[in-house]
């Protein structure tokens, strides 16, 4: 599956702004789906899954109660509404597909098999 992600740009702390990750090649119903965001000068970290079925959702502690993750199949798209954001969240977005292990529990933060590329998202004060 190949995943493009799209809808970063600059806001102002406070703003809102909706992540899009479209994936082709594959559909995102048969996979668990994360975002993860990578600022500069650090490692890239866990934002927030869904999982295959669309029906458990896993958030950092860090975004939790700000950012929403969905998934509409009928456009194979994964979203993250990113709302109150803050200069902290400036980071550059990614998305990726995990491939489920049958028979086992879900892993939000497990290894995810494809990525997309980044989109930048740049909060100012």
């Amino acid at each position: 599956v190949q995943l493009q992600a799209s809808g970063g740009g600059s806001v102002q702390a406070g703003d809102s702004l909706r992540l899009s990750c479209a994936a082709s090649g594959g559909t995102v119903s048969n996979y668990h789906m994360g975002w993860f965001r990578q600022a500069p000068g650090k490692e890239r970290e866990f934002v927030a899954a869904i999982s295959r079925s669309g029906g458990r959702t896993y958030y950092a502690d860090s975004v939790k109660g700000r950012f929403i993750i969905s998934r509409d199949s009928a456009k194979n798209t994964v979203y993250l509404q990113m709302n109150s954001l803050k200069p902290e969240d400036t980071a550059v977005y990614y998305c990726a597909a995990q491939s489920p292990l049958y028979g086992s529990a879900w892993l939000p933060k497990g290894k995810y098999d494809y990525w997309g590329q980044g989109t930048l998202v740049t909060v100012s004060s």
